[in-house]
């Protein structure tokens, strides 16, 4: 089961985005009881999936994705694309804090308690705050 916002940054899509869908299609997602969150299992995102490529890469209105779902009828759920994008963002995720405390640590190691520019956490190739090309962790 996924919470609306790991659904939206499995699809990349804003959540005012994904919540209109739910208005579409009232099916999409489930609700274990009247105060919970919506939750959404792995078929509901393959379906957000199947939803924004008919809308963003085809082209079509809610109402043509509407009838080329219903068309399609249920698709298979590949398992293997949604696993892989829930792998990335817990990565990413993961990434993101352990630079996050590495900076922290920096930052107590510092004398004056400042960052030091002595060690840069950026990654390679990205541009520093002073316009200082990185080629990486130091």
């Amino acid at each position: 089961m996924f919470r609306a916002q790991e659904v939206c940054d499995i699809a990349d899509v804003q959540p005012y985005v994904l919540r209109s869908w739910e208005a579409e299609f009232p099916d999409l997602g489930v609700t274990k009881s009247a105060g919970a969150p919506r939750m959404y299992r792995k078929s509901d995102v393959e379906r957000v999936l199947r939803l924004k490529h008919l809308l963003f890469v085809d082209g079509l209105t809610l109402a043509g994705a509407r009838k080329q779902l219903a068309s399609e009828g249920p698709a298979p759920v590949d398992d293997t694309v949604i696993e892989a994008e829930v792998l990335t963002m817990r990565a990413k995720k993961g990434l993101r804090e352990i630079r996050e405390g590495l900076q922290y640590i920096l930052t107590v190691l510092s004398e004056d308690g400042s960052p030091t520019d002595d060690f840069v956490l950026e990654p390679e190739g990205k541009t520093t705050k002073a316009g200082k090309k990185t080629k990486g962790k130091k």
